[in-house]
């Protein structure tokens, strides 16, 4: 196979995969009485990790006043809190509550069951070759994103 078939093919197959990564997130999210946009600004955080609004939209590709929006229903559900920067009070922390917590961890749970569930279709011996290829992709693009355009 040519480099240009190559590239044609991994192109057809990285959009047909994002848009599948899209629907399992929004059955996932719908699982779980939240929207994708909750869902993906949930997964940000790590179990005791809190972050400045502008990081997380930085992140998630949002405006400020969208992330507002979104952080704003998880807040009135309990799921997470927000409080000024101290370092810079133009900014606000956001962090899990201890509610926000435990759903981020059931997220995280079915996240890897559902892909536990996925590779059950893959033979056991191809688990470690897709994996590698995977982060050799997932390096590849980063590498491309990084260099000027």
């Amino acid at each position: 196979m040519s480099t240009n078939q190559t590239a044609e093919r991994l192109a057809d197959l990285t959009f047909s995969l994002l848009a599948r990564c899209q629907e399992k997130q929004a059955w996932l999210a719908e699982e779980h009485g939240l929207h994708q946009s909750e869902f993906k600004c949930l997964r940000l955080f790590g179990f005791d990790e809190s972050m400045n609004n502008k990081e997380i939209a930085k992140r998630m590709k949002l405006s400020e006043s969208r992330l507002t929006r979104i952080v704003d229903g998880l807040e009135k559900r309990g799921y997470m809190k927000r409080e000024i920067d101290q370092t810079d009070r133009r900014n606000m922390r956001v962090y899990l509550s201890r509610r926000g917590k435990i759903l981020t961890n059931k997220l995280n749970k079915a996240f890897i069951d559902l892909h536990s569930e996925i590779l059950q279709d893959i033979d056991v011996s191809q688990h470690e070759p897709l994996i590698i290829a995977m982060e050799h992709l997932h390096l590849a693009i980063e590498k491309w994103l990084q260099k000027p355009k």
